[in-house]
């Protein structure tokens, strides 16, 4: 017992600040790469290459196998640069959300005024509500900082005003536009029947979601590969459900999804406009430039 005592304490007094930062960097990128892949099929798929690679070391050390020491050796390696390939879309992903973090791409938004936004959200609202009454399912995506043409372009193009009136209609079951997802971007409905991506993660597996369609698959898919909200309601029960970030809140009544609604909204528009801001600024100080 004394001698591990020592040997930790020997361990300790080689760990310098620049060792700490080192350790504390390395636990970062491990926490960040398993919380990134929570509740997604990829950590069931990670729990097994840990498995397997920690079976083979355990194997190949504690007898002596030559032949399969060899196959081993020389198999890890391409398992290790399968790993990219393997973890493809949640690479992406993760990126895909640092990118949003960053603020870059965010300039291109355009801002909306204080009374369009409520003026959407009391629409939305009032549409989920007697949708909801009357158990029709609809699917609705409201863009924010993230661009959506790429789903925009999947359906039919509307460029409308939004009001619950035009939302009941294109909900109504067995019309042409009934099927998808409706998109409002910018105070407008953007365009309807889109296609929305379903969800890859093991969430509606896992609880008792997994008994939902695909339309709230397709809500949990959208907050998971972009910043929208996405509004769904049941054709079977008339719940109503919001998406966000791969998280889905259940049982609304219009009140709550109203006041979720605006939190969503009000930062986002706040950033709108200091993005417009500092646009028109760059804007000026170029033109002084060019004056000079």
């Amino acid at each position: 017992m004394s001698e591990f005592f020592n040997n930790l304490l020997f361990i300790f007094q080689r760990i310098s600040w620049l060792s700490a930062l080192d350790i504390l960097l390395v636990t970062l990128i491990f926490f960040g790469l398993l919380y990134s892949l929570r509740d997604s099929q990829a950590m069931a798929l990670m729990r097994g290459m840990i498995l397997l690679v920690v079976g083979i070391i355990l194997l190949t050390s504690l007898v002596e196998l030559p032949a399969f020491s060899w196959l081993a050796q020389n198999t890890l390696p391409a398992l290790i640069l399968s790993i990219p390939v393997i973890f493809a879309p949640e690479i992406r992903r993760a990126l895909e959300r640092l990118g949003r973090a960053s603020g870059i791409w965010q300039f291109t938004s355009k801002p909306v005024e204080n009374e369009d936004l409520e003026q959407t959200i009391r629409a939305v609202v009032s549409a989920a509500a007697r949708l909801s009454a009357r158990k029709h399912g609809a699917l609705i995506v409201l863009q924010r900082l993230d661009r959506l043409e790429d789903y925009i372009r999947t359906g039919v193009l509307l460029n409308a005003r939004v009001t619950p009136e035009i939302l009941l209609q294109i909900f109504y079951p067995n019309t042409p536009l009934h099927d998808g997802g409706v998109i409002i971007a910018n105070g407008k409905i953007a365009a309807a029947a889109c296609v929305m991506p379903l969800s890859a993660s093991g969430v509606l597996n896992r609880t008792p979601d997994h008994q939902m369609g695909l339309r709230h698959r397709a809500a949990l898919g959208t907050s998971e590969v972009c910043d929208a909200v996405t509004v769904v309601v049941s054709e079977e029960t008339g719940g109503i459900s919001i998406a966000h970030a791969g998280r889905m809140l259940r049982r609304l009544d219009p009140d709550r999804l109203e006041n979720i609604l605006i939190a969503f909204f009000r930062p986002a528009q706040e950033a709108q406009k200091k993005n417009a801001w500092a646009r028109l600024l760059s804007m000026l100080h170029a033109q002084k430039k060019e004056n000079l």
